[in-house]
C-alpha cells in the first residue's frame, strides 16, 4: 500500500468517527449519505433503538464502534421534562439525590457495552425545567473520554471504562445572572484538542476559562473571565494574526467574546456586548469565526476575523461583517461552503452569505414550536430537529428546499451525530440509528 493510501485511508476513518460536540471539526457535518426518510414509530429506516434511563441533552460522542453517552438518573423516578417556547426563570425543585451515569454502546447493536455511575449523591444545584444535569456532550480522542458533570466534577476513561483521573473544578453556578436563585444548569461542553482538555466556566462567581493535560488532569492554565453564565462550547481555531500563536481557544460570551491563546490562555482579542445569554458555540470556516446571541434587546451575529487582536468595537478591522438582529438564541449555526445556516428557537431558518452577511434566504419550519437542537449535515442535506421530534431534511444551497419532514417519535433536545452514513438521534427515552 503506497503512503498516500494509507493517508486516505485513515482520513477516511477519522471521517467516520463524531469525536465531539459537533463532530470532528465542532462543524456539525458528518460522513456518509443518511436517510431522507424515516419514522421513530414505524421502524422505517431505523436501525436500531437502545433505552438511555434517567435525563440528559447531551450528544452522542463516537469513535471507531462505540458510542459515548451521559444521563442522570434520579433515585426519586421520571425526571420531569416542560420544552416548547415559554419564559420561566423557575428552577426544578428539589430532585433529590442523583446517579450521573456513563454509557458505552455498540455501534452496530445500540447494546450496552458498559456504565458507570460517575457521581452518585445529592447536587449543588438545581436545574431549568427545560434543562437535565447531563447537558455536557462528551470528548474523545480515541484514547481517553472526557466527560463534565459541571459542580459535580470533570472526569477521564479510557474508551474500555476504566477512570483515569477526575477533578473537583469547584462551584459552577449557570443560572439567571439577574436571579441567583434561579439555577439552571451548567451545559458547556469539554473540548479535547491535541492532547489538551478545555473547559469554559462562564458561571455566577468566578468565571474561568481553563487548560488540562488530558493523560493526567494536570492543570495548564487558567484564565478568569468577568461575564455572567453563559452556555456555550469553546472553539479552537487558527489564529492568523503575524507574530501570534497558531491555534487560538474562542469563547462566546455577553460581557466578553472572545479569544485565547490556547497554549497560555493569554487573551488575543475581545468584544463587549450582544445578547445577554449566549448559548451558541462559536464556529469557523475560511477565515471567519461566526457568534450569534438572541436573548434580551440584542440579536447579533459577529464575524470575526481570525487575525482579530485587542479590545474589538462594531467597525473595527477585527470584525469582517455584522447583523444587528439576525441572532438565534439556542441552536449553533452551521456552515458548509459559502453559506452559513442558522435556525431560531421559534424554527424561523435564515441563510447568510459567509463572505459578507448578506442574507440569502428567510423560511418558517413547522408550525412555530420549539427547536433546540443544533442543525447537522452530510451528503449535501441539512438536517434540523424540533424539540417535538419532527426532523426537516433540506437541501443545501441557495434555495429553499424542504426534502422529507420525519417523526421521531419522542422529544428532542440533544444535537444529532452523523458517522458514516447514520444519523444518530437522541430522543427523550432512547438513542436511534437511522440508516438505510
Amino acid at each position: 500500500m503506497t503512503l498516500t493510501a494509507i493517508v486516505l485511508l485513515l482520513s477516511s476513518a477519522q471521517a467516520q468517527n463524531w469525536p465531539q460536540f459537533r463532530g470532528p471539526e465542532a462543524n456539525g457535518i458528518g460522513s456518509g449519505a443518511p436517510p431522507v426518510e424515516w419514522n421513530g414509530e414505524s421502524g422505517k429506516n431505523v436501525l436500531w433503538k437502545a433505552e438511555i434511563p434517567g435525563l440528559g441533552h447531551s450528544s452522542p460522542v463516537i469513535w471507531g464502534d462505540k458510542i459515548f453517552i451521559t444521563s442522570s438518573v434520579s433515585t426519586k423516578g421520571a425526571a420531569p421534562l416542560k420544552v416548547g417556547l415559554y419564559g420561566s426563570i423557575e428552577s426544578v425543585a428539589d430532585e433529590g439525590p442523583q446517579k450521573l451515569m456513563v454509557y458505552c454502546l455498540d455501534r452496530k447493536s445500540g447494546k450496552v457495552l458498559w456504565e458507570h455511575a460517575a457521581y452518585s449523591g445529592p447536587l449543588k444545584y438545581k436545574r431549568h425545567p427545560k434543562s437535565t444535569h447531563a447537558n455536557p456532550t462528551p470528548a474523545t480522542d480515541g484514547k481517553l473520554l472526557v466527560v463534565s458533570f459541571g459542580s459535580e466534577g470533570l472526569f477521564t476513561y479510557d474508551l474500555n471504562g476504566k477512570l483515569l483521573w477526575k477533578k473537583d473544578l469547584g462551584p459552577l453556578d449557570a443560572g439567571f445572572y439577574m436571579v441567583p436563585d434561579a439555577q439552571w444548569g451548567f451545559a458547556s461542553s469539554p473540548v479535547l484538542h491535541d492532547g489538551v482538555v478545555v473547559i469554559q466556566a462562564d458561571v455566577q462567581k468566578n468565571s474561568f476559562l481553563a487548560a488540562f493535560q488530558a493523560a493526567t488532569g494536570k492543570e495548564l492554565w487558567r484564565t478568569s473571565r468577568k461575564d455572567v453564565p453563559t452556555f456555550g462550547t469553546p472553539a479552537i481555531v487558527p489564529y492568523t494574526a503575524k507574530g501570534g500563536p497558531s491555534m487560538q481557544v474562542v469563547v462566546n460570551g455577553w460581557k466578553h467574546t472572545g479569544g485565547y491563546d490556547f497554549k497560555t490562555g493569554k487573551e488575543l482579542w475581545m468584544l463587549n456586548g450582544g445578547g445577554d445569554i449566549p448559548v451558541p458555540t462559536p464556529v469557523y470556516k475560511d477565515g471567519l469565526v461566526l457568534t450569534t446571541s438572541a436573548h434580551g434587546s440584542d440579536r447579533p451575529i459577529y464575524a470575526f476575523k481570525t487575525d482579530a487582536a485587542g479590545k474589538l468595537s462594531k467597525g473595527d478591522a477585527g470584525l469582517a461583517w455584522t447583523v444587528e438582529r439576525g441572532g438565534n438564541y439556542m441552536q449553533t449555526p452551521l456552515i458548509d461552503g459559502p453559506l452559513a445556516y442558522f435556525c431560531m428557537d421559534n424554527g424561523i431558518l435564515t441563510v447568510y452569505q459567509l463572505s459578507n452577511g448578506e442574507r440569502i434566504y428567510q423560511q418558517r419550519l413547522g408550525g412555530g414550536g420549539g427547536f433546540s437542537s443544533s442543525p447537522v449535515a452530510a451528503d449535501g442535506r441539512l438536517y434540523i430537529t424540533s424539540e417535538d421530534g419532527q426532523t426537516f431534511v433540506l437541501a443545501l444551497g441557495k434555495e429553499f428546499k424542504e426534502l422529507a419532514k420525519n417523526e421521531l417519535g419522542e422529544t428532542v433536545m440533544a444535537t444529532p451525530a452523523i458517522s458514516g452514513g447514520v444519523l444518530y438521534i437522541r430522543g427523550r427515552n432512547h438513542l436511534f440509528a437511522i440508516g438505510k
